[in-house]
């Protein structure tokens, strides 16, 4: 890998996907950090010479074997976490886009743990990361409780 993620010297810019099926919102769990364990949607590192829109769909597949049409630009979130000592651990701008699934099927691969199909109602009841509460918050799916 010839970017470095842990302690990097610039930005890295990635790109979140959230994959709608009719009232249904594709998560997966996370299986490398930051965020590990946590759920949240489909996404990664744009490539050099990457549109950022194709590195949503090329995620998507890679993550879920879902071939998605890549539909809106949704927002951009930052995620910057530090240490202890308050350095930047973690730092990455993320492009959100909204997609529908038109083809595959769905399975956990590439760094995600599951994947799983869930309605706005029930998203309360699994442990998101906080930049996809606040994603899903800023496009009115989160449900208020």
């Amino acid at each position: 890998m010839s970017h470095r993620r842990l302690y990097p010297e610039r930005p890295m810019v990635g790109v979140g996907v959230l994959i709608r099926d009719g009232d249904r919102y594709l998560i997966v769990k996370r299986g490398a950090e930051p965020d590990a364990g946590l759920w949240s949607i489909p996404g990664g590192l744009v490539e050099v010479g990457e549109r950022a829109s194709d590195a949503a769909a090329r995620e998507a597949m890679e993550e879920t074997g879902l071939d998605v049409e890549i539909e809106d630009v949704l927002g951009v979130v930052d995620k910057i976490v530090r240490d202890d000592a308050s350095r930047v651990k973690y730092h990455f701008v993320i492009v959100d886009y909204m997609a529908e699934p038109r083809g595959g099927a769905v399975r956990a691969a590439s760094d995600a743990l599951e994947a799983r199909w869930v309605r706005a109602e029930e998203l309360p009841g699994y442990e998101l990361t906080p930049t996809l509460v606040e994603l899903l918050k800023r496009v009115g799916i989160y449900p208020e409780r």
